[in-house]
C-alpha cells in the first residue's frame, strides 16, 4: 500500500552454564574497577541533543519469517507476490521484495533482539520514538500478526527510554466490514478503546497538549466528521488525531491538524505545505524522508508509483533541511524500514549507516556511526551465541549500559566477546 521518562530498572544477569558451548568466549571481570558480571542497577537515560525538535521515525511492524508466520512461508510484505527469501542469490543476499536489503537480512517484527536492534539506532541517532503503523484489533488478513508485533514492541520501549504513538490505517475498516461483518464506525470503535486501555495511559506514549497523539493515514475509511466523533465518543481524552495533508477538513471536528508525506514530485509540494496549509493548523508534524522506490511492479504488487532518487543522503538532507525550517516543534521520519516502497532508513547493505549518521547531525547528538557499528555487532553476537546463556547474560548486561548511554562499558563487554 502507498504509504507516500525516565524508567529505572532493576537488571539481573545470571551466568549459567546449561546450553552453552564448551568454551567461553567471554571474559570475567573480576579486579576491582572492571565490570561486574552481577547485578547492576541502572535505568533508561534520555540522549542530549541541539536541536530541540521531536523527531519521530514511522515504523511498518508487519515482517514475518517462517518461525512467526503461523504459516511456515515468508510474510507478503518480504515476498509480495512473487519473491522468496528462501532464494539466496549470487550476491549473497536472501530473494526478498525490494530494490534494498536490510544490513541484518529479513527478520521477523516481533523478535526481541532485532526490536532491541532497532530501539538502540534510533536512540543514538536522536529519535525521540517510534509512530507505528498500525491495522486495528480484528481478526482479518494479517492484522493479528501486525497487532503482536506493535505490542511486542511497545513492551520494549519502556527499556529503550524512547517514547510510542500509534498511525491509524483506517483503510483496513472496509476490509474489516467485508470480511468479519462488522459496521465501519462500531470497528474503529473498538479499535480505539483498545488503544486506550493498551497504550493511550501509558506514560511514554507521545501526548501533544496533554492528549494521546493518533495519526491516521487517510482517512481513506471513515469519511465524515460524524463518524469521527461517533468512534471517539467511548474515550475518556480525545486524541491529537492529525490526518495526511490537506486531509483535516475531511475529519471535521475531531482533527488537531495534519502530517506532512512523502510527495510524488520534488520537495515544492511540501514547501507548499509548510507555507501554505500548516500556518493555519493547530499542530502539524513536518516529514523527512531518503527517497522513494517502490518494487510493487517487480514484484507483483501493480505499477510503480513513482520514483525520487535517493541521491545518497541529498534526499534525505533537503527534506530534513526542509522540516528544520518548517517552524514545527515536530518531525516524522519516513519510514524506518518500508523496504516495499524504499524509504528505508535502518541500515542497509546499499546505504550502510549513512541515513542514521545524517539524522545524527540533524538532531545534533555527540554519536556517530561508531555507536551504530557498536549496537549492530551487539545484535550479531546475540544471534551468534543464542541459547549460550553466560554470553547471552554478558550481552544484555552492554544492552543495559548502552540504554543508560555508558557506551565505554558497552564497549568493554561487547568487545570481550569473540
Amino acid at each position: 500500500m502507498y504509504k507516500s521518562l525516565l524508567i529505572v530498572l532493576v537488571f539481573t544477569t545470571v551466568a549459567c552454564s546449561k546450553g552453552s558451548s564448551s568454551t567461553n568466549p567471554v571474559k570475567t571481570y573480576t579486579q576491582p574497577g572492571q565490570i561486574p558480571d552481577t547485578t547492576i542497577v541502572t535505568g533508561a537515560k534520555m540522549v542530549t541533543k541541539t536541536n530541540k525538535q521531536k523527531v519521530y521515525v514511522h515504523y511498518m511492524p508487519w515482517f514475518e519469517n517462517p518461525a512467526t508466520s503461523g504459516s511456515g512461508k515468508w510474510g507478503q510484505h518480504w515476498t509480495m507476490a512473487n519473491e522468496n527469501p528462501d532464494i539466496i542469490q549470487s550476491n549473497g543476499r536472501r530473494q526478498i521484495a525490494s530494490y534494498f536489503y536490510p544490513m541484518i537480512g529479513p527478520y521477523a517484527s516481533s523478535d526481541r533482539d532485532v526490536i532491541d536492534y532497532h530501539l538502540l539506532l534510533m536512540k543514538y541517532a536522536g529519535i525521540d520514538g517510534v509512530i507505528v503503523d498500525w491495522y486495528g484489533i480484528h481478526n482479518v488478513n494479517d492484522y493479528p500478526l501486525n497487532k503482536r508485533n506493535t505490542d511486542s514492541l511497545f513492551n520494549r520501549i519502556p527499556n529503550s527510554g524512547l517514547q510510542f504513538a500509534i498511525c491509524y490505517e483506517d483503510a483496513q475498516l472496509a476490509q474489516v466490514k467485508a470480511k468479519a461483518g462488522i459496521d465501519t464506525v462500531t470497528a474503529a470503535k473498538e479499535d480505539f478503546n483498545y488503544l486506550q486501555t493498551a497504550y493511550f495511559g501509558n506514560n511514554v506514549y507521545v501526548k501533544v497538549n496533554n492528549q494521546p497523539l493518533l495519526l491516521c493515514f487517510g482517512p481513506q475509511g471513515m469519511k465524515t466528521s460524524t463518524d469521527w466523533q461517533q468512534a471517539f465518543s467511548g474515550l475518556s481524552v480525545k486524541p491529537c488525531l492529525l490526518p495526511l495533508e490537506y486531509q483535516g477538513n475531511v475529519v471535521g471536528s475531531s482533527t488537531s491538524g495534519e502530517f506532512a508525506w512523502v510527495e510524488s514530485t520534488d520537495l515544492t509540494n511540501l514547501q507548499g505545505f509548510y507555507q501554505n496549509r500548516a500556518p493555519g493548523l493547530a499542530t502539524f508534524f513536518a516529514g523527512a524522508y531518503p527517497g522513494f522506490k517502490d518494487f510493487y511492479k517487480p514484484g507483483g504488487w501493480g505499477n510503480t508509483l513513482f520514483v525520487i532518487d535517493h541521491n545518497g543522503t541529498a534526499s534525505l538532507q533537503n527534506s530534513l533541511n526542509l522540516a528544520k525550517s518548517s517552524g514545527s516543534n515536530y518531525v516524522q521520519l519516513i519510514t524506518w524500514n518500508d523496504y516495499g516502497e524504499g524509504t528505508m532508513i535502518e541500515p542497509t547493505l546499499d546505504f550502510n549507516f549513512t541515513f542514521l549518521q545524517t539524522i545524527q547531525q540533524y538532531t545534533g547528538v555527540t554519536y556517530t556511526d561508531t555507536e551504530l557499528k557498536l549496537i549492530y555487532k551487539w545484535y550479531t553476537l546475540r544471534k551468534k551465541y543464542a541459547g549460550n546463556n553466560t554470553v547471552e547474560a554478558q550481552l544484555t548486561l552492554a544492552y543495559n549500559y548502552l540504554v543508560a548511554l555508558d557506551v565505554a562499558k558497552a564497549t568493554v563487554i561487547i568487545g570481550a566477546i569473540n
